[in-house]
């Protein structure tokens, strides 16, 4: 399959703590580490090492982050002819305080990836692209969200599927717009309290019949340990999750859903299969340091599921 993902390239500054200090405190951090990251670009790297051809639109900046944002996405074999480099805006990054058991609060700096400039969209990027997949965060303001917004429209144009991911601090940065910029997306991926903030809405059930009013039909919200749903005009259904015992850090775990997601259904995989799928590549990106500290390999995605 051929995916074009836009949207964040970044690299993830990351303190492990065992809780987070309060205003003036400064507390001894377990260790730190500085990862790859960035929602689109975990997603490409996972899409890449499933073994599907990728390229990614994206901007860096030409400091000493580049080329740690870049490592896992020239492993994976992504095509970058898609993107740009920035002379003025250093590339993304985003503080990352990971607490006992996993979880994480994050602070971001938008940097180049804000910056992505729309006159150099093509649409024969598009040529022979199964499907794309659009980061919340190329919506979220400035340039890039020119530029996805006509990646979008010459998707729409070509019937190609588009698989958008959410993220909360892209929902805060892009406000109101966002829901009319996601009108009609094939597949609207996020979690439940994604869900509640860009709907303003209190239930899944209540958020998704928002999400109708905008055209978009197939839902699908992660729910972390207990799995995810599938909410389309057809079906809906709780998906059980892929339980591991040992995780470390949830960083990238929703990205990895995402690619894996993404490949399944584009593959002709049903709804209900590809979540099963996702539930694992989920779990499996817990079980390691880092949003790109593990990439996808196919067996990976055999587990605990059955055959096309």
């Amino acid at each position: 399959m051929r995916f074009f993902v836009i949207g964040d390239v970044s690299v993830d500054l990351m303190y492990f703590v065992d809780s987070l200090p309060g205003p003036g405190e400064e507390m001894p951090a377990q260790r730190a580490l500085i990862k790859p990251g960035g929602a689109a670009a975990t997603v490409a790297a996972n899409l890449a090492n499933l073994g599907h051809k990728v390229a990614l639109a994206a901007r860096v900046g030409t400091g000493p982050f580049r080329e740690t944002a870049l490592a896992n996405l020239r492993e994976a074999g992504v095509n970058l002819n898609h993107l740009q480099e920035d002379a003025v805006h250093p590339t993304s990054s985003i503080l990352v305080f990971v607490i006992a058991g996993g979880e994480r609060t994050m602070v971001s700096s938008v940097g180049a990836s804000r910056h992505l400039d729309a006159a150099a969209f093509k649409v024969r990027a598009l040529d022979q692209v199964d499907a794309v997949v659009v980061s919340a965060y190329a919506l979220a303001g400035g340039p890039s969200r020119e530029y996805a917004l006509k990646a979008l429209a010459a998707a729409n144009k070509r019937g190609i599927p588009v698989f958008a991911d959410l993220g909360t601090g892209a929902i805060r940065a892009a406000g109101e717009h966002l829901l009319e910029d996601l009108r009609g997306v094939s597949y609207l991926l996020m979690n439940q309290h994604e869900l509640a903030e860009l709907t303003g809405e209190g239930s899944i059930s209540s958020g998704v019949a928002r999400l109708r009013e905008y055209g978009i039909e197939r839902a699908v919200i992660k729910l972390g340990a207990l799995g995810s749903m599938i909410v389309t005009p057809e079906t809906e259904a709780l998906v059980e999750p892929h339980v591991v015992n040992d995780v470390v850090d949830s960083t990238g775990a929703g990205d990895a859903y995402t690619a894996a997601f993404t490949a399944a259904v584009t593959e002709g995989r049903n709804l209900i299969e590809a979540a099963k799928r996702a539930n694992v590549a989920g779990a499996l990106a817990t079980t390691h340091v880092g949003a790109q500290g593990y990439l996808l390999r196919p067996e990976d995605l055999e587990l605990d599921v059955p055959s096309k």
